[in-house]
């Protein structure tokens, strides 16, 4: 069955826009146009039954589908330019069909791999570990040890287990897709909080350069968010930082309760491999 004329000039227009997004720098106006061509074209695709697909003919209407899943993979990658989590979830949830039912009726895309990875790596910014491991078990042994697409986000999971953060920072600078960091930054601002919390736990005080090494902190005015955020009081004058380490009743957590002697140790780790990486 041929591609109805209407959707395939649709679909051409979308991918066209969407390629000179890239040249214009994200420009919203263009990710507006986008937005308007997407929502087009899902109108297009559920008139002629094609954004679901399971209960069509995929051999008889194999162009049709391929068109399909372009437009659902320009929507996921168009949702993180957006960086609009929601939406890049609601993508991937209509490619799965595509990708998981279709997969031996429909030639691959070049962007199954890129997009796989985002949903890992979606999963690891969500703290759905349970989540990413499924979805990683479910692909091909050969595809997760050869793609550097989803061996970027088994590795991410590898350093979080293994508490090397450091690593996982430094992986912001050398990612396979723009479109990673996005994950990746949110993956990072979860760490934060992590390590945030060891620190009111192990500490009374830290010096504020300290604070900032460990947190990842670049810029001072970065560091006092972060801390007004946590509740944490800066002293200007010796240029130290207070924590809030009480519990609701008053009472400081008892000693059995903090690991105080590995999370010192941990944290100097870390701030050793940060000092080696500048």
């Amino acid at each position: 069955m041929t591609v109805d004329a209407a959707l395939k000039e649709a679909h051409s227009a979308l991918i066209k826009q969407f390629q000179s997004i890239e040249s214009r720098g994200n420009d919203i106006s263009a990710l507006k146009n986008v937005e308007a061509q997407l929502a087009n074209l899902k109108v297009l695709l559920t008139s002629h039954d094609l954004l679901y697909p399971q209960a069509i003919d995929a051999a008889a209407n194999k162009e049709s589908l391929v068109l399909a899943r372009d437009v659902l993979e320009v929507g996921a990658l168009w949702s993180i330019r957006m960086k609009n989590t929601n939406q890049f979830d609601r993508y991937w949830s209509q490619l799965k069909p595509f990708y998981l039912d279709l997969a031996d009726e429909l030639p691959r895309s070049t962007n199954y791999e890129p997009i796989l990875g985002l949903s890992l790596l979606r999963d690891l910014a969500a703290n759905s570990i349970a989540s990413f491991h499924i979805s990683l078990e479910s692909l091909p042994m050969e595809l997760v040890r050869d793609s550097p697409y989803i061996q970027h986000p088994v590795l991410l999971e590898r350093w979080l287990m293994e508490g090397s953060y450091s690593n996982v920072w430094r992986e912001r600078e050398n990612v396979p897709l723009d479109e990673y960091r996005f994950f990746v930054d949110i993956l990072v601002v979860t760490i934060r909080h992590e390590i945030a919390s060891c620190e009111e736990r192990a500490y009374d005080t830290l010096p504020l350069n300290d604070v900032a090494t460990l947190l990842f902190f670049d810029a001072l005015p970065e560091v006092l968010e972060f801390a007004k955020e946590r509740g944490w009081h800066v002293n200007p004058t010796n240029q130290t930082v207070e924590f809030s380490n009480k519990n609701t009743d008053g009472t400081a957590d008892s000693e059995e309760n903090i690991p105080m002697r590995s999370t010192i140790t941990t944290n100097l780790h870390f701030a050793k491999e940060l000092e080696s990486i500048v």
